[in-house]
């Protein structure tokens, strides 16, 4: 909340000196302890938002290889000599607490070339997977880990 009130405050203002600096200093930290004091906010809080900021920004990054990743293996899948696909519906358990983080690795799997989502009841996934190949290691995935660790971070 912070860093956006900051922000905020340094777009509407146009410009940076130090006078504006300042006291948008001033006027961010009034409105943090305002915050604090009658919405139920707290510092932990805040720190905790920014751990988890860059956790998820650094999920961003690996969810974006592993697209990368399965698109080559769906283009080797596609060149490749062989006439039958088989494709496999796969049934998924996850650790998650979260209904965010469920969610979230429900879209990450769906988002990666050859692999869609089927259903999300509770801590199952179904995943429908172009070919067997593309199944291998949905159980211990990355994608799952590091959501456990943004989890861990909230509790």
């Amino acid at each position: 909340m912070l860093l956006l009130f900051f922000g905020v405050w340094l777009i509407f203002n146009g410009t940076i000196t130090a006078e504006i600096v300042g006291i948008g200093a001033v006027i961010v930290l009034l409105m943090f302890a305002f915050i604090c004091r009658f919405m139920d906010y707290s510092l932990r809080q805040e720190i905790s938002l920014y751990k988890k900021s860059i956790y998820l920004l650094h999920y961003i990054l690996i969810l974006g290889m592993e697209i990368v990743k399965a698109n080559m293996a769906v283009i080797r899948l596609i060149l490749s000599n062989r006439e039958v696909v088989e494709p496999v519906m796969v049934c998924v358990h996850t650790n998650l607490k979260s209904n965010f983080c469920r969610v979230l690795l429900a879209n990450s799997i769906t988002l990666t070339p050859g692999t869609i989502t089927v259903s999300l009841d509770g801590d199952e996934c179904v995943v429908h997977c172009l070919d067997k190949s593309l199944s291998e290691g949905m159980e211990d995935s990355i994608f799952e880990k590091m959501l456990e660790k943004i989890e861990r971070i909230g509790a």
